[in-house]
């Protein structure tokens, strides 16, 4: 590998509650290369519609677990991927190598690679803020928008839930994964938060998770604000597609009021789902999200 990287022991995926994908990898991306990308690639190859489900921090795609089922009922493919630095894809050991640049890069190569046409973008936490300023460059390859608990970052300080967020994360340099997800999804059994933990065996994993944080766009000259400008207009002026927003309400960083702004910002938005009992990682409430998402598009 020509960076120094993790890649976790398949075992710690064994017998993970909810979730028996297969995985899937690239390991030749351009600008990647011997870095091993990890996605999940379930439903028909051909299929006339596919999912691209983004996860954020510090998740993979076993957040996605509930969803997958219900896009595959509808007869689409549905491809999850993992971030560089999370799930079953390979983690550089370098704080400094994650930035926005590199892994919104990865995915747009790993777009080209699988050359996704007809995808729904489905994105939450950092799966829209790096996934929102993707289909402006491909607007080919995308038709429709499923959009939870993110935003697009410009440069200002998403407010002080972020900010304790941010010293949180700081103080935590080998963060208890699986005591987080708990806390913020009290619903999850003991081995659902403890399969959010496996992709981490130590704190030499966990590079991607200490440095997600201090790469949102809060200061107008940092990386990805210009390219975040743009999209948030290109989602303003040129998106077409059709949109399902839903918001977890007890989210105290990105909840009701930050994916207000944002549904303004899309083109065409309109109300969003509100899960009541939904914390930040909305995806726990997936089946009847889901669900919804497939009826507001007219597939159920």
């Amino acid at each position: 590998m020509p960076l120094d990287a993790k890649r976790t022991p398949d075992a710690r995926f064994d017998n993970l509650p909810g979730y028996a994908y297969a995985p899937h990898y690239v390991d030749d991306l351009p600008g990647y290369e011997g870095l091993r990308v990890h996605y999940v690639d379930e439903g028909p190859q051909d299929a006339v519609r596919t999912y691209l489900c983004l996860h954020g921090q510090p998740s993979w795609a076993y957040l996605y677990r509930k969803m997958i089922p219900v896009f595959l009922d509808s007869g689409a493919r549905v491809i999850a991927p993992d971030w560089l630095g999370f799930g079953r894809s390979d983690k550089p050991v370098d704080d400094a190598v994650y930035t926005f640049s590199f892994h919104r890069n990865m995915m747009l190569e790993l777009i080209r690679k699988l050359d996704l046409k007809q995808v729904t973008l489905v994105c939450q936490d950092w799966g829209g803020l790096l996934g929102l300023t993707i289909p402006m460059e491909m607007p080919e390859r995308f038709e429709r928008l499923i959009v939870m608990n993110t935003a697009i970052a410009t440069g200002q300080s998403p407010g002080d839930g972020f900010n304790q967020w941010k010293a949180y994360n700081r103080s935590q340099p080998d963060m208890d994964i699986a005591g987080l997800m708990k806390r913020g999804t009290p619903i999850l059994s003991d081995a659902e938060a403890a399969a959010y933990a496996a992709p981490f065996p130590d704190v030499t994993y966990k590079a991607g998770v200490r440095r997600f944080p201090e790469l949102v766009m809060v200061e107008p000259g940092m990386d990805g604000v210009d390219i975040s400008k743009r999209a948030a207009e290109w989602w303003s002026k040129d998106w077409s597609g059709d949109t399902f927003m839903a918001v977890g309400a007890q989210d105290p960083v990105l909840g009701p009021n930050q994916m207000e702004h944002l549904r303004k910002t899309i083109r065409n938005c309109p109300e969003p789902m509100i899960v009541a009992d939904g914390g930040h990682f909305v995806q726990e409430w997936g089946e009847p999200i889901a669900t919804a998402a497939l009826k507001a598009f007219g597939e159920l």
